[in-house]
């Protein structure tokens, strides 16, 4: 990621650069892109559901799904050829937590990741547009031999996330400032104010797993402030007439793109729910090195080069 000139203040994030966004460690190991963008989706909401059933709050999550993408990005990040995204995933939200008030066992980790690496991708995917999870993993059995062995590679995965991102974990986040600039717009005396705010926050929640990667392109205000114009128009608050995302650092250009990307995001997710559903045979994208590499070969046979 490449530092921006104000990177010292707390809410800018560092962005990937267009020579970043163009080609991956991934690519140049043959994934198609079309593959790893599944891939990292499927990590990502991996990563949601499994801090959501460790009871993480939801910043800790997001700051964990933003550090898991990173990885990822660049013809210098993590290939998909190299590492397993479920340990990926999941040693991202052990770092993350670690470096939290709510810091969790490598044990309590590894048992909710084996948990979930049972259940169908569907179920994951439904899990985010509802507050509904998947049952506890609490009684969930990994044996000792097992545990020992993830908690290595669990260890030895984090010491790569920290050196492919150059020991930087800092993350900034827009949910408080979608609440401050609500509150500048002053809307929260309107009847639907509450719907307004759920929804916002639901669309920034939802970005998190967006291919086109939007927190890794924009920095906080401008997110927030696309969240929350989408969301007036849907629940149906009127704000100012006048061009009030240019005073939180938006011009309209950036504003339009972000709300484009943000309605693109749902369909997306359906799109992959379809595309790697049960009644594909599959259940879920590849998760693991092996599964990856034969996702690569079974595509270059189909295509005739078998």
């Amino acid at each position: 990621m490449a530092p921006t000139p104000t990177q010292s203040s707390q809410l800018v994030n560092p962005l990937a650069t267009t020579a970043q966004l163009s080609s991956s460690g991934s690519q140049l190991d043959g994934v198609p892109a079309d593959l790893e963008d599944s891939i990292r989706f499927a990590g990502a909401s991996l990563t949601q559901v499994a801090g959501m059933l460790l009871r993480l709050p939801q910043e800790i999550i997001a700051r964990a799904i933003i550090l898991f993408t990173r990885f990822w990005v660049g013809p210098e990040g993590g290939s998909l050829i190299e590492y397993g995204t479920e340990i990926v995933s999941a040693s991202s939200l052990y770092l993350i937590a670690k470096l939290s008030p709510y810091p969790k066992s490598p044990r309590q980790i590894l048992t909710t990741y084996a948990y979930l690496s049972s259940l169908p991708m569907t179920l994951l995917t439904s899990s985010l547009f509802s507050s509904k999870v998947p049952e506890s993993p609490d009684a969930y059995y990994l044996s000792e031999g097992t545990y020992l062995s993830q908690r290595v590679t669990l260890m030895k995965t984090e010491s790569h996330i920290l050196r492919v991102l150059g020991f930087d974990t800092h993350v900034a986040l827009p949910y408080t400032l979608c609440v401050n600039y609500l509150q500048t717009l002053d809307v929260f005396q309107h009847p639907q104010a509450s719907a307004l705010a759920k929804r916002a926050f639901a669309h920034l929640n939802t970005s998190l797993l967006s291919p086109q990667l939007l927190y890794l392109t924009h920095q906080p205000p401008a997110l927030a402030t696309a969240a929350i114009y989408l969301a007036a128009r849907e629940v149906g608050v009127k704000l100012p007439d006048n061009e009030w995302w240019e005073v939180f650092d938006t011009d309209r250009e950036e504003l339009g793109f972000l709300v484009v990307g943000l309605l693109s995001t749902e369909a997306f997710v359906k799109g992959e729910e379809e595309r790697w559903g049960e009644g594909k045979g599959r259940g879920k994208a590849p998760m693991t090195v092996e599964a990856v590499e034969a996702e690569v070969e079974r595509r270059r046979i189909l295509e005739g080069g078998g």
